[in-house]
């Protein structure tokens, strides 16, 4: 009678497992931690451990968040495209404010502000 021996795995190869499992999980929930913590059945504190500790999970995590502003990114680009206002707007906004496209004005302050009066403003 042959009887197969059950395949142990070491306390490393699970939490390898467990860490591409969040990944995966993280992708699929388009960044949201909580949500993609309880689909892979780990905890936030163990997230944010392996995150401390691990620079290739880090990375990792980093990579698809990038994914995700990509993506996001397309979007607004294809609803611009279509002649979407809003989102043309929002843009110009964002990444036109060089060009005046700002609803609010910016200073750029090159002396210490102690030593600015009030009639210099």
């Amino acid at each position: 009678m042959n009887v197969e021996k059950p395949i142990k795995v070491n306390k490393s190869d699970k939490t390898k497992l467990k860490k591409e499992n969040f990944l995966t999980a993280l992708q699929r929930n388009l960044g949201h931690i909580s949500r993609s913590c309880e689909s892979s059945n780990i905890s936030r504190a163990t997230y944010y451990k392996w995150l401390k500790d691990d620079e290739e999970f880090k990375e990792s995590v980093e990579a698809s968040w990038e994914g995700l502003v990509d993506h996001v990114e397309h979007q607004l680009l294809t609803k611009i495209n279509k002649g979407d206002t809003t989102a043309m707007i929002f843009f110009l906004k964002t990444k036109g404010k060089d060009r005046g496209y700002s609803e609010r004005q910016e200073f750029e302050i090159i002396k210490p502000i102690e030593d600015i009066t009030f009639d210099e403003i």
